[in-house]
């Protein structure tokens, strides 16, 4: 009996062994019915696109190499416009911006090895944004990974960090299902980046593929026999059922959403409140809420709103309801704090600027982030892991009559006027030499056209022009994200450079000019890093490593086309006629880099941040 049961277990095991060993091989999939077809001149590339297009995605930024040319020149024939860029990063922070202005998912695609390793830094920005994005990388072929191929590395291990959902694709056939989930899961919950590898194997025909596959001399004997039959079979899996009809339509996506006895118990809250406070983060902007939905339910409520990131312009320009200055000093005296998309970390002084004694409810999809340093400084009185957006909308819908009492944010507005003016004086003192960069910034918003996108890329110049310029709107205001605010809309883009950060992406007038973007580069050049350089200088005694030169950076927007302008004190009398130029041969699809000479001045981020 023992011996029966001992072989029974021994033939199982063989038996679920040898299964085991089929499946791996595909030997399953292609022995029920599931073709090889070897004479199809189809490619994995055109399963790609056919998703993406399906998902309404209307352009791809990349940076071109082998191991993905089949997915661009497939994208391209089904009418997505591929965007190349002259950077791997660029080409990220563009899809990110993408799924920020239009609410889909933003695409890069990027080659294997150093075309990956480059976008580390854009990738970690949108996982850190909550960006729904999905990056495309090549790979080696799948018998040569791991095997020194070209560009061949650990790329899952390096992205698994950053990304919601990692996945490399193995045969054909997985590529559209393994798109349709990654979609969703970067939209699904907290958005985030995505990231698909597809080896090189996977993209392009099978009689290609099958070319590399053959052994031209292969072993003698049964161990030549099972080599050529191992290859045969993988090349045939890779293959077999990549044509049958799948569906591509998108699958649903999650977002959490408020209870409706969380949502009773703000308007209780709410109702009750003297001097209530909001601070919209970019997280209000996200899907399904529109944003003008979300105005119009601040503008009912009629709370004084503070508001960051994408949600900048969110109240339009000049509104009663958004103030820009004395921030501290407002929730110190606030009753209540909303905190809507908002998030206590080094902006809010971790949430020491909170009151201990104000009423604070915090809305945020992600549990982390709404939680954040709440055991140490701040506690709110209802936490809510839901969309902050619908939050808004339904919050409104539950006070239809109740309005903050108007003295308070008439309070608020006046003493942010009193600040401004403050504030505008230095714009009119003199600097050592060069010009005054807050004279500048301030006659820069007043002539810029109301549809502009203000782009920020810097450090001390974008510090101060972060409280002088106004966007125009809401989804006006971005950071680092020019080539994608072109491409997107059909505004004018205004980039704010520092003559540090320009450094960085400076290469991009070449994009720019190719793609006829309509592009205002205004540039502060004090030839310094001069955020680092006013701390480091005190401190430490030494401006080591922060001296720039007054660079030429208008001649090198010439040598890609672009126009370039330099202005110096000279000019000071002429620059309104300057921008107003600019903002006329730009859209005529002249890419534009105003070189500003400026000077020092006593102004800086710190002084007016709270």
């Amino acid at each position: 009996m023992e011996i029966a049961i001992a072989l029974g277990c021994s033939v199982g095991f063989t038996f679920g062994g040898l299964v085991f060993v089929a499946y791996k091989l595909g030997l399953l999939y292609q022995l029920f019915l599931h073709k090889t077809e070897t004479q199809s001149p189809r490619h994995g590339g055109e399963s790609v696109a056919e998703v993406l297009r399906a998902h309404g995605v209307k352009f791809v930024f990349t940076l071109v190499g082998g191991h993905i040319s089949p997915i661009l020149v497939a994208c391209e024939k089904l009418g997505i416009r591929i965007v190349d860029t002259r950077h791997e990063a660029t080409a990220v922070f563009a899809a990110d911006a993408v799924a920020r202005l239009s609410g889909t998912v933003g695409v890069a695609a990027v080659t294997a090895g150093p075309g990956l390793t480059n976008t580390v830094t854009a990738v970690k920005n949108a996982q850190m944004a909550e960006s729904p994005l999905l990056l495309i990388g090549g790979a080696a072929a799948t018998l040569l990974q791991g095997r020194g191929a070209l560009q061949d590395i650990d790329q899952m291990s390096l992205f698994k960090p950053l990304c919601k959902f990692c996945a490399s694709v193995r045969s054909v056939r997985e590529i559209v299902p393994t798109m349709r989930k990654a979609l969703a899961i970067a939209q699904s919950g907290t958005p985030g980046p995505v990231f698909i590898e597809f080896p090189i194997d996977t993209l392009y025909p099978f009689h290609l593929v099958s070319k590399e596959f053959g052994v031209k001399n292969p072993p003698k004997g049964l161990m030549g026999k099972v080599v050529t039959w191992y290859l045969h079979n993988h090349l045939k899996n890779l293959f077999a059922g990549a044509w049958e009809t799948r569906d591509v339509s998108p699958l649903p996506v999650h977002i959490p959403q408020a209870t409706d006895d969380q949502v009773q118990k703000c308007i209780e809250l709410v109702s009750r409140a003297k001097k209530p406070v909001i601070l919209l983060g970019s997280q209000a902007t996200l899907p399904p809420t529109p944003t003008d939905d979300i105005r119009v339910a601040l503008e009912s409520l009629g709370i004084p709103c503070f508001l960051g990131g994408m949600s900048r312009g969110m109240l339009g320009r000049n509104s009663p309801l958004h103030i820009r200055q004395n921030r501290k000093c407002a929730l110190m005296d606030a009753d209540l704090v909303l905190l809507a998309g908002t998030v206590c970390d080094f902006r809010l002084s971790y949430g020491r600027v909170l009151n201990r004694r104000s009423k604070i409810i915090a809305v945020n999809r992600d549990k982390t982030q709404l939680l954040k340093n709440s055991d140490m400084f701040w506690k709110p009185n209802v936490a809510i892991q839901g969309d902050a957006g619908s939050f808004l909308l339904r919050l409104s819908k539950g006070l239809m009559g109740h309005k903050c009492p108007e003295d308070w944010p008439q309070r608020l507005k006046a003493g942010e006027v009193t600040k401004e003016k403050a504030n505008r004086g230095k714009a009119d003192e003199k600097t050592d030499c060069h010009l005054n960069p807050l004279s500048v910034l301030h006659r820069v918003d007043e002539l810029m056209a109301d549809d502009s996108i203000i782009v920020a890329d810097g450090g001390d110049f974008v510090g101060s022009a972060a409280y002088i310029m106004r966007p125009r709107g809401p989804l006006r205001w971005g950071l680092g994200f020019s080539v994608c605010s072109c491409c997107e809309t059909p505004f004018l883009v205004w980039i704010i450079y520092g003559d540090g950060s320009l450094g960085y992406s400076v290469a991009e007038f070449d994009t720019f000019t190719r793609h006829k973007t309509p592009v205002i580069a205004l540039v502060g050049n004090d030839a310094c890093w001069s955020q680092i350089s006013r701390e480091q200088v005190p401190i430490l005694g030494s401006n080591v490593a922060c001296g720039l030169a007054f660079t030429d950076y208008h001649i090198v927007a010439d040598g890609y086309g672009g126009k370039g302008t330099l202005i110096g004190c000279k000019d000071e009398d002429k620059l309104d006629d300057i921008i107003k130029e600019a903002q006329k041969e730009t859209r005529e699809g002249r890419a534009t880099l105003l070189n500003v000479l400026i000077g020092k001045t006593n102004f800086r981020e710190g002084s007016i941040s709270v």
